[in-house]
């Protein structure tokens, strides 16, 4: 596979010279392919290793890497690096990519970029420092979206009811949240700051990606909906029958019973309902935590 893991696979480079607008402009100007050449392509690469092939299939790609490692940026890392270990990731995906099994590469793809992209950030922040449970990784990846979420603006330090607020909606321990938000905002630039310091060359904020949905997230959001279903009907079959019984009326109907009801109809009190729904859930949560570790760690060491 010397084609995808040497420099003769060449591939257009962002530098301080080029400029990151530069480089939008050129990998959003190299042609997209159809369902037919793609696969050509796949099985050209799959059956006698073509190095054209391969090469095609990646630059084709390139957006996709640039638009998932522009989601990182507020790691406050170097554009130029999240790309590259991007483009890592996309190599590993085209490398492994079975044309056979009925869907895009791009969704293949998005897994081994994010997961490449992941590791690389991790291993920048030194997670020694920050802790390195999953349970904190998690915080890391989240705080930012959180924030968002909760309409929450800060200068670099929470005030104790928004990291209050914070800790409960991700459930987390409040010095955690202090201090890794301490160490995300540290690092954060103004979206006003030069793309270059050439005149015209215009500011971070004139680059963000538009967040309407195109087709290509929209395919990506369904197949993530779909893994995420899976997940937690497999988490469920862990279960016994009446707390997955229990857990299901009362977090997947949109009518949800009471927990006297659900009391009323096994004969038990209605604090054991939910003594019974707590342990289900965190039982589900733990198996998904843990499916969704176990599946990153695969994809990074593979």
């Amino acid at each position: 596979m010397t084609a995808l893991t040497t420099p003769s696979l060449s591939l257009p480079s962002l530098s301080d010279e080029n400029g990151i607008s530069a480089y939008f402009r050129h990998v959003n100007a190299l042609p997209m392919l159809s369902v037919d050449e793609e696969y050509m392509l796949a099985k050209r690469w799959q059956e006698h290793e073509e190095p054209d092939a391969a090469h095609k299939l990646v630059t084709s790609h390139l957006r996709l890497v640039a638009k998932i490692a522009w989601r990182y940026r507020g790691y406050g890392l170097p554009f130029a690096d999240l790309v590259s270990e991007g483009n890592v990731g996309l190599m590993k995906a085209v490398r492994k990519f079975d044309p056979e099994k009925g869907f895009r590469l791009s969704t293949y793809a998005m897994w081994w970029i994010r997961a490449s992209i992941t590791e690389f950030v991790l291993k920048s922040w030194s997670m020694v420092r920050l802790g390195s449970m999953n349970a904190q990784k998690k915080l890391f990846f989240s705080l930012n979206r959180a924030k968002k979420k909760l309409s929450i603006i800060d200068n670099g330090e929470l005030n104790p009811e928004d990291a209050k607020q914070l800790s409960k909606y991700l459930d987390a321990n409040e010095d955690d949240v202090f201090r890794v938000n301490r160490r995300l905002t540290q690092r954060d630039f103004s979206l006003n700051k030069p793309v270059t310091d050439e005149d015209g060359g215009g500011e971070f904020l004139d680059f963000l990606a538009d967040e309407s949905p195109n087709a290509e997230d929209i395919v990506c959001e369904r197949d993530e909906a779909d893994y995420q279903s899976a997940l937690i009907r497999d988490a469920m079959k862990t279960l016994k029958p009446r707390d997955a019984e229990i857990l299901a009326a009362r977090w997947l109907t949109d009518e949800q019973p009471s927990l006297e009801s659900l009391g009323e109809k096994y004969g038990i009190s209605r604090e054991r309902v939910r003594q019974l729904e707590e342990r289900a859930m965190r039982k589900v949560k733990e198996y998904i935590h843990a499916a969704m570790s176990e599946e990153n760690e695969t994809l990074i060491a593979a």
